[in-house]
């Protein structure tokens, strides 16, 4: 089983594809999931649906206007054929001719069953729109002294009338939202940047800079967002180095009487039970200087101490001193500018974690200034990849298989030295730690 202790600044779990930079400005302005989208969407939606309905209200008002209109014209010009009926004998007349009526059976069968489906005697009308060739015309029927009689009117200048006032809304509608979606994505822009700002505060404390704070002002939801993210990082901070004093003290109070009990273990007769007494002591004295080194670089004073070091004759030497078994690979003469101390210190805690977690065979590859340990154990937990290792919590079946500190202290040391490790598992099983060194030295410096 694994280790999981906290993650420390600097790993690549940190890095995220949302950082501030030109980059990162042409991504959120690209991706469609983006809220400023959402929000132009949502307007311009909202204004489609508002221009479809003023649009479908004007258009229905104006058609019903002009149906009006064309019934009292048709209308009009009935009364005029009636009493042209009356005054003289009915002529075969061309239909045509909108000021001439037509009788008997030239009158259209559906105006004349209207007429007699009729409750009153007054006239009817109908808009005839069966042959689109000739446009739309408007009818007018009445009974004179016992006979049928109609006329119709032009109603294709109306028509073009609607039509080109569709035509005009739609474009007015287009030429809205050409206006409006541009206004609302750069409104939205001011409440975005705002809300970036928090999200850069927040990942700021999540790399480990306890002072950032959003210090907006202001009344609105996104202050309250802001305030709510400060005082989080207010009580964090303070809790964490509650936490740092916690371990410091412990630390160095441990320290004085483990000297005397090292001593006092040294005094002691050879037997069997002064071998495991020696051997408590030894890991004892070993986990109070894991506290030691975990309370100085959380005290953030440890400064790297950078050199040219042949990467391969370091690894190889790490390895020796653990006195496991492990496979080292190393391409090339690399070199890199680092500090030795800390970098064995990185290594030595990656190879006795892969030997106490994982499973044989171990190997270690050293290319460039990437230095990778593989084993081929279970592999990470998926608790351990998705949040990082965390001091004193380990997965293993008892507490005794580790304190949960080694892969603490490799990420502390790679922060100091300016290297990302990375942990990951790997197909078809085991664990793989990655550490990237910074630079690359000359190696005539060497």
């Amino acid at each position: 089983m694994r280790q999981t202790t906290g993650p420390a600044p600097g790993t690549h779990a940190d890095r995220t594809p949302s950082e501030d930079g030109p980059c990162g400005a042409l991504r959120r302005l690209a991706d469609p999931r983006s809220l400023r989208w959402k929000i132009a969407a949502g307007v311009a939606a909202a204004a489609c649906a508002m221009a479809l309905g003023i649009g479908v209200l004007v258009h229905r008002t104006t058609e019903a206007r002009s149906m009006n209109i064309g019934r009292a014209h048709a209308v009009s010009e009935l009364e005029s054929a009636e009493a042209e009926f009356r005054g003289a004998q009915p002529a075969r007349p061309s239909p045509s001719a909108p000021s001439i009526y037509l009788i008997g059976d030239d009158v259209p069968d559906h105006l004349r069953h209207r007429l007699d489906a009729a409750p009153t005697s007054a006239p009817v009308t109908w808009y005839d729109t069966r042959k689109p060739a000739q446009g739309p015309r408007m009818w007018a029927a009445d009974r004179v002294d016992g006979t049928v009689l109609a006329v119709w009117v032009d109603m294709g200048s109306e028509l073009r009338s609607i039509q080109a006032l569709d035509r005009h809304m739609r474009y007015a509608a287009l030429a809205m939202l050409a206006v409006v979606v541009p206004l609302t994505v750069l409104a939205a822009e001011l409440v975005l940047r705002r809300l970036r700002r928090v999200a850069g505060t927040a990942r700021r404390i999540k790399r480990g800079d306890l002072d950032a704070r959003t210090r907006s002002r202001g009344h609105d939801e996104i202050s309250e967002i802001s305030s709510a993210v400060d005082l989080m990082a207010d009580a964090l901070q303070d809790r964490l180095r509650s936490e740092q004093r916690f371990t410091a003290d412990v630390a160095h109070e441990l320290r004085t009487p483990l000297a005397g009990l090292v001593t006092s273990a040294s005094l002691l007769p050879e037997s069997e039970a002064t071998g495991l007494v020696r051997d408590r002591v030894q890991v004892l004295r070993a986990l109070v200087d894991d506290l030691l080194e975990i309370s100085r670089l959380d005290a953030g004073v440890e400064q790297a101490d950078a050199q040219a070091v042949p990467l391969g004759e370091l690894v190889a030497e790490s390895v020796r001193r653990t006195g496991l078994e492990t496979r080292v690979t190393v391409t090339g003469h690399p070199v890199a500018e680092t500090d030795p101390r800390r970098l064995d210190r990185i290594v030595t805690n990656l190879i006795l974690n892969a030997h106490r977690h994982g499973a044989t065979p171990v190997e270690v590859t050293v290319e460039g200034t990437t230095i990778v340990v593989r084993d081929h154990g279970p592999g990470f937990s998926p608790d351990l990849l998705a949040h990082g290792p965390q001091r004193f919590r380990t997965e293993a079946a008892e507490r005794g298989h580790g304190h949960g500190l080694g892969l603490t202290i490799a990420l502390g040391q790679a922060h100091v030295i300016g290297a990302h490790l990375t942990l990951a598992n790997t197909t078809p099983y085991g664990a793989v730690a990655t550490l990237e060194l910074p630079r690359q030295a000359d190696p005539s410096a060497v």
